[in-house]
């Protein structure tokens, strides 16, 4: 082996160890499922979950969304195949249309095992942070990915990740669509982190990391205190008693209990406009609702029920 070689092998182990060290993973020899694109973000996931000592089954989404989607599975494959993992491989329809990015998302959650792994890294915590506050989320909105245990390197910056495959023997899928503008995450991404960057004078994604934490604690603190809350059901809860309640702790509990399944993404919390209108059937402003996603809250003997 050649002296340049050996220097490459031993600065990709350094890295490697380093980085290894910010991970979240299971311990050694624990079957897991990853989602690997083969962009350089995943492909670094699939070199550290190796060095982890993980049994792995890569699983690879085909969106058929680009005319090269499909040579990208078979990349994939064959790095696996050198690797020696499992590869399994989902070909999914996305129609075109408004809010692709989500109903991609979906459909590839839905095809894939529930916990399986994906290379979000603290980047993409921090823009989705800013995402959701454009959305109007609240605390759970605004502090995402925190101890997620299906987001192994999301204390990992991106760069990092990124220089880390640089350096391995394998090169990243580039997906052109990554840098389109017609996609709003690829705006946050590329102008508005950027120019956060620039007023604040310093690197924001820690400090939206570290809100973001600091915000999954109080919301930690909130499920706590509302424990009691979580066993009382729609249809059992007494309108006359839920109006005794502080209006915070009404919203939260109309949020846990109207949400709505959503496919291959678990469920989504009402908007912030549909638990107000909740509110005025509780309080008795009105008998009856309509609620997104076609359903009906109404209140008959002061007790609620949703169809």
């Amino acid at each position: 082996m050649s002296d340049t070689r050996e220097e490459d092998l031993r600065n990709l182990l350094k890295m490697t160890t380093g980085l290894l060290a910010q991970c979240h993973f299971a311990d050694a020899g624990t079957p897991v499922d990853l989602a690997v694109s083969g962009g350089p973000d995943s492909l670094g996931l699939l070199l550290l979950a190796l060095e982890a000592g993980l049994v792995i089954t890569v699983h690879h989404v085909d969106h058929h969304a680009r005319a090269t989607s499909g040579a990208d599975g078979d990349y994939v494959e064959g790095i696996c195949q050198q690797l020696n993992v499992g590869f399994l491989r989902h070909d999914v329809v996305v129609e075109p249309g408004g809010n692709f990015e989500a109903r991609a998302r979906s459909v590839r959650r839905a095809s894939m095992p529930s916990g399986v792994l994906t290379g979000h890294t603290m980047d993409d915590l921090a823009e989705t942070v800013l995402l959701n506050m454009l959305r109007g989320a609240g605390l759970d909105g605004l502090s995402p990915m925190v101890n997620d245990v299906t987001k192994p390197l999301r204390d990992v910056r991106r760069r990092a990740l990124h220089e880390l495959v640089a350096e391995s023997p394998y090169v990243a899928v580039h997906d052109e669509t990554n840098e389109s503008p017609a996609f709003r995450r690829n705006r946050v991404r590329h102008e508005l982190m950027t120019m956060l960057d620039d007023v604040a004078g310093r690197d924001v994604v820690p400090i939206l990391a570290r809100q973001a934490a600091l915000l999954f604690d109080e919301r930690t603190w909130l499920d706590e205190l509302a424990r009691d809350d979580a066993a009382v059901t729609l249809e059992d809860a007494d309108c006359r008693v839920l109006r005794t309640w502080p209006r915070a702790r009404l919203r939260r509990w109309l949020r846990a209990r109207l949400r709505a399944p959503d496919l291959g993404d678990g469920s989504h919390p009402p908007s912030a406009d549909d638990v107000e209108r909740a509110i005025d059937v509780v309080v008795g402003d009105v008998v009856a609702m309509e609620l997104s996603g076609g359903r009906r809250l109404s209140r008959r003997d002061q007790h609620l029920s949703l169809q």
